[in-house]
């Protein structure tokens, strides 16, 4: 399988639409990527079960608040900078790149490198979906340790990381980011082949393009999608997708705090008898709850379309007055392990209720 320019207006869009909220506006690296692989041909795509056990794989993304993204702009070499740093620093060279998420932004950048470098993208990811935190991608959960790994920013400085823990390294690549412009770009989880096809979540990649044509197929009023959306989630790591609330946007707060965008909006429902939905946020869509009901929260998936062309909307890009659509989707098994829901349940977050899966 190889990705061309013609595949990437739908593998935006089913990553965005996978990233409940976050994973970063895919619109800058898209155009980036496209211009990549003009200028480089194609990007090889490998299955996981095709990669060697001895291949040398790393993990390719952005770190850093995704509404910074918007104006510290992407160039085309940071993506294939980062990973000759990366094997400067290890004296190794790198056979196949991996994705941190299946998000927006993140979908693409080891793309970049992957179309730059004439080396494989794998066919997977490391959440099935965007999560903000380092712990939580499968690699850590399998005990593959984050470092050592390298940061590369927008003046194209390069910094060297060794942590033991992932915990502590999300602290410290989470302060870099913040002191170096809000947004860096960093190559870490080095990993055999065989470590890789252990840790990753496989087709997550071709699942985000199949999904995304779908989306374009069918571009219009919601009520449009929610037949085809269910059935394409069916008999997937995911399962269930279905639409839980729809309205329009009559509060949005957010900020920076600590690298991450932090906020709450609230979906006000266009029938008047109905309590308004609040979504909190932080780079993702974490919880949504009318009035004391949770209707979903993470590690399941909180998704927002436009209701009238039903394109998914990225966080930084959910504006008041907005009408709005609001779907639920499966979290996949793997983040339903007591291990897992540790680090990407709700009690993780702060809220004050054990994980209840959607239904």
């Amino acid at each position: 399988m190889r990705i061309t320019a013609d595949d990437l207006d739908a593998l935006a869009l089913g990553s965005v639409f996978l990233a409940t909220g976050g994973g970063g506006d895919p619109y800058i690296p898209k155009l980036i990527t496209a211009r990549a692989l003009a200028e480089y041909g194609p990007a090889p795509i490998i299955a996981p079960a095709d990669l060697p056990d001895d291949a040398f794989v790393c993990a390719l993304g952005s770190v850093g608040a995704p509404t910074v993204s918007l104006e510290l702009l992407p160039s085309i070499d940071e993506a294939s900078g980062t990973l000759d740093a990366f094997e400067a620093h290890l004296g190794r060279k790198i056979d196949a790149v991996a994705a941190f998420e299946i998000g927006g932004g993140n979908s693409l950048i080891p793309l970049l490198a992957a179309a730059a470098r004439g080396i494989p993208m794998i066919d997977g990811d490391g959440m099935a979906r965007a999560l903000p935190e380092a712990q939580m991608m499968t690699y850590a959960m399998q005990g593959i340790s984050p470092t050592p790994s390298v940061a590369y920013d927008y003046q194209g400085n390069i910094a060297h990381f060794d942590c033991s823990d992932p915990l502590e390294y999300e602290s410290v690549i989470r302060q870099h980011a913040v002191d170096n412009g809000g947004m860096i770009t960093t190559a870490e989880h080095p990993m055999s082949g065989a470590e890789c096809k252990a840790a990753i979540i496989p087709g997550t990649l071709s699942f985000a393009l199949k999904l995304g044509r779908l989306l374009g197929d069918n571009r219009g009023p919601v009520n449009v999608l929610v037949e085809p959306l269910e059935r394409v989630f069916e008999n997937t790591i995911y399962g269930a997708c279905r639409l839980v609330y729809s309205g329009k946007v009559g509060a949005k707060t957010s900020r920076v705090v600590g690298g991450y965008d932090v906020g709450e909006a609230v979906i006000e429902s266009l029938e008047s008898d109905q309590e308004p939905l609040t979504i909190t946020i932080k780079n993702e869509y974490l919880l949504a709850q009318v009035g004391a009901q949770i209707i979903a929260s993470v590690p399941d998936l909180i998704v927002i379309v436009d209701a009238e062309t039903s394109m998914p909307i990225n966080a930084e890009r959910l504006r008041y007055g907005q009408r709005v659509a609001v779907f639920v989707i499966g979290a996949p098994q793997v983040y339903k392990t007591a291990s897992a829901l540790e680090v990407v349940g709700p009690r993780y977050f702060g809220f004050e209720h054990d994980y209840r899966p959607f239904q």
